[in-house]
Order: structure tokens, then C-alpha cells, then sequence
């Protein structure tokens, strides 16, 4: 199992981010632009519309046999995973390196920056008719949905990315570290059986996790496989597309994950280049070493002696077309049991 050379990818990701991507309110009219100076080396489509009416792209490159479909943004305030796609589209278009010649050769890559153009303009999880596009995988209402389904069928991919990012309480098991970048191989059933796909799926997965150990090594998760059947991810191994579905975390102080961006480029990037370069897809058990995903941070927790401790979690929101962060008070569980990412402790803990 081959991964990248981590100092030569850094230095990539350096000389290739793109600039005009910064923060986590990422909208359509921020990337539009971008797009376009892509356009000598990728093909362009718009592959449908928002329920507003907002275009839905998509970029291709590459002419190998291996398909693999990208897309970010189907939560509309998850854009972690799209800033990391447009570092990746200024490797392809302005970088000469021979693995990245590899990929090209042996893959044909699509990417959907932003599948939920509404959401994101929002900053909402929903679309504009208030669906989860993640949980609209069955029904299908919403245009978004149709739209990835479509494409879905027409290419026809060996292997999906289907981007997320996570919320900032989630931990790797057994350890105070950030569950930075986490992972999930869905099931196809409630059984949650070890079909050829998912085993395919996970070999995958494995080979990201070898790149990131080397780079932020104990800061990587993995999800409960626990089968949502009308997840995307779910239903999309079911019916025979491999999916790896990638979660960006926080990293310590990182509120804008700058950090995370970069691990989810080279997350990205590893995967595709895994699967540019296999033969076999079997070596799986490894994927069962990846410690899981717990629960045990808050943002902000004020400690006092009496044991009454008082923990925050921030709230975004969008307020006169800036990106606001707020403080809320965490109201309905104990937490004498949670770790603050920041943590102050009054002058009477101190005595």
C-alpha cells in the first residue's frame, strides 16, 4: 500500500492553495470565478439547478478507466471539503508532477463544488425547501438530489467522496485528541454485513489512514456504521457505488479549519491516488484499528468549585452578510464528564 510522500504534498498544498477561499461561509458566488479559470483543463457543466435556481456544476478531468464522483456542500454550511477541491483542481491545472500525471492517466475525476447552492448561500444544513439532501437519498424531493442521482447513473463511478464536516464535541475514542478528520465505509444493510463493496470501500480508507498518521497521527476517527436507509452514502454502496464518506473536524484552535483544510486535501488526494494506483481493493481489517468517534468536548467550559461548571458550544450564523459565531449555553446534560477547548477556571477553583 503506497502512500505519498508527506513532504512533497505539503509543499503542493502550499505553493497550490487557492487563496481567494478562505472561512467556512463558502457560497456559489465565491467559487463561480474560480471555476472559470479552470476551463483549458477541465470540463465544465452545469449539471442541473437548486430549488432556487442556482447552478450546479461540475468539473472533469482525467481519461483513465477508474471513475471516482467528488462532491461537497450537500449540508450547505459544510464547505471545509470544497475550499480542499479547489486546492486540488490548481494541482491538475497548474502543478507537473508524475503522480499527479498517474492519476490523470489511470482515473476520470468529476467534482460537484456545493450540490446545496441555497444552503450554502444560507449557511443552513437544509436546501431551500428545508430537506437534508443527506437523508433525501430514497424520496428524492428535492431537485439537489435528482440532480447528484443523475449524475450518479450516468458515470457510473468504481468510487464516490462524499464530503462532510463535523461538529467541534467529537473526540478519538480513549483520547483528549480532536477527532480531526473521521471516516465512515457505509453499510447496505441493517446487518451491517462485510460485502465485496464495502471491503473495497474500507481498503480505501485504509490507505488515507496511512498518509494521516504520518501527519496527524491519533487525530483520526471513524464513524458507527450504523445503517441509515435513507442516507446517501448508504444507498449509494447499496446499489453498487463504492462511497467513502469523509468528515472534517475541528483541530485545535482552528474555528476557520485552515488546518483541517489541508488534511482534507491530502485526505483527497492519497484516496484517489490509492485507487489510481491499486490493483485489489482487499485489505480491509486494518479499517477496524481506526479508534471510533466519541463525544467529549465543548467549546468553552467555565469551571467553579461548587461543581456547577458551565459549558458553551458556539452557534453560527449568518447576521448583515457576515459569518457570526456565538457562545450558547449548553443546557441539557451534565457535563462534569466534558473537556473544553478552551477552559477557564474562576479564581476560587484556583485557590
Amino acid at each position: 500500500m503506497e502512500t505519498l510522500e508527506v513532504s512533497k504534498i505539503s509543499t503542493l498544498y502550499k505553493n497550490q492553495k487557492e487563496e481567494k477561499l478562505f472561512g467556512k461561509w463558502i457560497t456559489l458566488t465565491d467559487i463561480t470565478p474560480l471555476i472559470e479559470k479552470h476551463k483549458d483543463k477541465f470540463t465544465i457543466s452545469t449539471i442541473g439547478f437548486s430549488e432556487e435556481n442556482k447552478a450546479i456544476y461540475s468539473l472533469q478531468i482525467g481519461s483513465g478507466d477508474k471513475k471516482i464522483l467528488v462532491w461537497s456542500q450537500m449540508h450547505g454550511n459544510e464547505s471545509t471539503g470544497t475550499r480542499a477541491m479547489f486546492d486540488l483542481f490548481n494541482c491538475f491545472s497548474y502543478a507537473n508532477d508524475f503522480f499527479l500525471e498517474k492519476i490523470l492517466k489511470e482515473c476520470t475525476l468529476i467534482f460537484v463544488p456545493i450540490l446545496n447552492p441555497d444552503g450554502a448561500e444560507k449557511y443552513t444544513r437544509v436546501n431551500a425547501n428545508g430537506i437534508d439532501l443527506n437523508r433525501d437519498a430514497v424520496n428524492r424531493v428535492a431537485k439537489e438530489s435528482k440532480v447528484l442521482r443523475s449524475l450518479l447513473e450516468k458515470l457510473k463511478p468504481s468510487f464516490c467522496f462524499n464530503l462532510h464536516d463535523q461538529r467541534t464535541i467529537f473526540n478519538v475514542e480513549g483520547t483528549k485528541n480532536t477527532a480531526t478528520i473521521s471516516f465512515l465505509a457505509p453499510s447496505e444493510e441493517e446487518s451491517r454485513s462485510i460485502t465485496s463493496g464495502r471491503i473495497e470501500t474500507m481498503n480505501v480508507i485504509v490507505g488515507i489512514d496511512a498518509l494521516l498518521q504520518k501527519i496527524i497521527p491519533g487525530h483520526v476517527g471513524r464513524y458507527t456504521d450504523e445503517f441509515y436507509p435513507t442516507a446517501t452514502g448508504d444507498n449509494f454502496q447499496k446499489l453498487g457505488y463504492n462511497t467513502v464518506l469523509i468528515e472534517s473536524g475541528h483541530y485545535p484552535n482552528d474555528y476557520q479549519r485552515e488546518n483541517t483544510r489541508a488534511f482534507t486535501f491530502y485526505s483527497i488526494l492519497q484516496g484517489i491516488y490509492h485507487i489510481a494506483t491499486s490493483l485489489t481493493f482487499k485489505e480491509y481489517k486494518p479499517y477496524f484499528k481506526i479508534p471510533n468517534n466519541d463525544k467529549v468536548f465543548l467549546d468553552v467550559i467555565h469551571r467553579f468549585d461548587n461543581k456547577d461548571d458551565v459549558g458553551y458550544l458556539y452557534e453560527d450564523q449568518i447576521i448583515n452578510k457576515k459569518l457570526v459565531s456565538n457562545l450558547v449555553k449548553v443546557e441539557d446534560f451534565n457535563i462534569s464528564d466534558k473537556v473544553g477547548h478552551h477552559e477557564i477556571v474562576f479564581e476560587s477553583k484556583k485557590n
